[in-house]
């Protein structure tokens, strides 16, 4: 068995890692562009199409997690059960964010209008309180999911202090 994850998983997940960071930035940028505004409109529409595109991204990360086995992880038992549980977290969070965003606009009268160009019609009809449910999920996610990714990195950082292998595994070159 290998000592680090296959060369699509690692790539991805650094991917994902940037394209998320900014996905969080951006959204949290988009509460200080005036509502009722073309440029909200503008911002709120690229906001969805990278939500879209980088649950994609996500749907083909957990593809090809699934498909090749991880490497071992040469930690104690609680540990190994702390890993494992925060990293399913992590994956549950990744495809709920991008699908309560995805089911809140389409309960919208906005919908979807991919890169501001092609209009995704909307299969849902324009309802307040199935959009605030999705919504506000939406929004629940991401502060969780930025609790679960400061937790994974200040794991990820004493891992890589001590030299472990841990850290290694999902680099993209060896230390």
């Amino acid at each position: 068995m290998t000592s680090s994850y296959a060369r699509p998983v690692r790539w991805l997940h650094w991917l994902l890692a940037l394209l998320l960071l900014a996905q969080f930035a951006f959204g949290f940028w988009l509460s200080e562009v005036p509502r009722n505004t073309p440029e909200r409109g503008l911002f709120i529409n690229l906001h969805k199409t990278f939500g879209l595109l980088i649950g994609s991204l996500i749907l083909l990360r957990i593809f090809f997690r699934l498909k090749s086995l991880a490497p071992p992880l040469p930690l104690p038992g609680w540990q190994k059960y702390l890993a494992k549980a925060s990293h399913f977290v992590l994956y549950f969070l990744m495809l709920l964010m991008p699908l309560s965003g995805y089911l809140a606009a389409n309960f919208s009268k906005h919908g979807v209008k991919f890169f501001n160009r092609f209009v995704l019609p909307a299969w849902g009809p324009d309802d307040k309180f199935f959009y605030t449910i999705f919504n506000q999920t939406h929004k629940v996610a991401a502060l969780l999911m930025l609790s679960f990714i400061a937790l994974h990195l200040l794991a990820a950082a004493g891992h890589g202090l001590r030299r472990d292998g841990i850290f290694s595994r999902i680099s993209l070159r060896p230390f």
